[in-house]
């Protein structure tokens, strides 16, 4: 089994930035794609920004220019540097990975936990 460790989130005033990381741990063969996730009350669940194992990306309209997603291939770790926050970027943020545990096994999809943010107007 593979396990998503979020960290980074937390409470800051609009404007300012936080970091989030998401390592992936367990058994893993490969990653194909890892990526951010948000859902805030009240409204479903959005694609904030993926990576793929080739490097390229994705992101959402909403974030692109203040959100820049990377990634640490040597650690099975990917990064979402956010700044420029805003009040309607408050939510609970997951990391999610696609990934194989068995060269020759299914592809599938791992979830962390979820990170809150919030900012503050």
């Amino acid at each position: 089994q593979v396990q998503l460790r979020e960290s980074g989130g937390g409470l800051v005033q609009a404007g300012g930035s936080l970091r989030l990381s998401c390592a992936a741990s367990g058994s893993i063969f490969s990653i194909n794609a890892m990526g951010w996730y948000r859902q805030a009350p009240g409204k479903q669940r959005e694609l904030v920004a993926i990576i793929t194992s080739t490097g390229s990306t994705n992101s959402a309209d909403s974030v692109k220019g203040r959100f820049t997603i990377s990634r640490d291939n040597a650690k099975n770790t990917v990064y979402l540097q956010m700044n420029s926050l805003k009040p309607e970027d408050t939510a609970v943020y997951y990391c999610n990975a696609n990934l194989r545990s068995r060269w020759n096994g299914p592809e599938y999809n791992a979830w962390g936990q979820g990170t809150q943010v919030t900012v503050s107007s």
